[in-house]
């Protein structure tokens, strides 16, 4: 009788190769993809100059091709292979990891810099079509950019990049304007653990709910923590239903004392404090420990995905109250 141990290495072989030759002919379309983009647009500049040319081109070219290949290049696709062609047109920059399905949502990002971001961040991550279609509409690139985020850099890490403001947690499923407690939010985060961890970013694993530190005299519960494989360090997250408050900041600052006192060992490096609120005041973070600490963060987090317009209006707002606040 064949051992089950046999069977199941010799599936995973050929389970391996379908992956790997699915992966080359996917990569080998869009490489061709590129190429018809290329001829496309080098046979608009060459062709005639008349005005509407290219549309004509476009419209006699998607009758003979479907006609021959079928519904895969209708005039309307062929106006995205050429704009993937004008939007990646150095061939070897593609990334043999990606399916054109992911190269068809990224040309809609408008900025080449955040649309090359969202490329080497869905190849360098494994992101699905439909992740990297939701990180773009959550504007996961721009909230890097915002104030208090920056993009971490894996070869110059440093303490405060890792931190992004707004964090969306649309995915929890506790649609507003419902009355949640802070409770609520974390069981649904425990219960969404790998997409809240895709959401902070890269670099963090989990590590404990309700983490228990005792003094003498009293025991402490820190609402979530996770450790920072690139960084090196413990983060502890506090969630908060309400505004930002001093006392809120106080709390957070008191738990990375403690931490680093009593959990920190000795090749980690200081410990990071995020507080998730539901909305902050720029100007009183400028009067408090947040402005000059290097460990404390505050962000706020929205239980609903925003339109691309709303996130735009929002991080456009905070950039502003930002600005006011350090000329205040």
């Amino acid at each position: 009788m064949i051992r089950k141990t046999f069977i199941s290495e010799i599936r995973q072989i050929l389970q391996g190769a379908l992956r790997h030759t699915y992966r080359a002919i996917n990569f080998a379309m869009v490489q061709a993809y590129w190429s018809i983009g290329h001829r496309i647009l080098e046979e608009e500049q060459h062709g005639s100059n008349r005005a509407g040319y290219g549309d004509a081109l476009l419209a006699e070219l998607a009758v003979h091709l479907t006609g021959e290949f079928g519904k895969g290049f209708e005039e309307r696709e062929l106006r995205r292979i050429r704009q993937f062609y004008q939007a990646f047109p150095i061939r070897d920059a593609l990334r043999p990891e990606l399916s054109w399905t992911h190269y068809r949502i990224v040309i809609r990002v408008e900025d080449p810099v955040a649309r090359n971001w969202y490329m080497l961040a869905a190849a360098d991550n494994a992101w699905s079509s439909r992740l990297l279609e939701r990180n773009i509409t959550t504007k996961h690139y721009e909230r890097l950019l915002s104030p208090g985020s920056v993009i971490l850099d894996k070869d110059h890490a440093a303490a405060n990049q890792v931190v992004r403001d707004p964090y969306i947690l649309e995915f929890l499923g506790l649609e507003q304007p419902a009355i949640y407690s802070e409770s609520d939010i974390e069981a649904a985060i425990i219960n969404n653990i790998q997409s809240f961890l895709l959401e902070l970013g890269t670099g963090f694993s989990f590590v404990a709910r309700q983490y228990r530190i005792k003094t003498d005299t009293r025991m402490f519960f820190i609402d979530l923590v996770f450790y920072h494989f690139i960084l090196k360090c413990f983060v502890l997250l506090d969630l908060k239903i309400t505004a930002l408050t001093h006392q809120d900041i106080g709390q957070m600052d008191m738990y990375v004392r403690m931490f680093e006192a009593m959990k920190r060992r000795a090749d980690d490096k200081p410990t990071l404090g995020i507080i998730l609120c539901s909305e902050k005041d720029h100007s009183m973070i400028k009067y408090s420990m947040l402005e000059e600490s290097k460990q404390l963060f505050a962000s706020e987090y929205s239980l609903v995905l925003p339109s691309e317009a709303v996130l735009t209006e929002q991080l456009g707002r905070a950039a502003e109250m930002y600005r006011k606040a350090k000329i205040l």
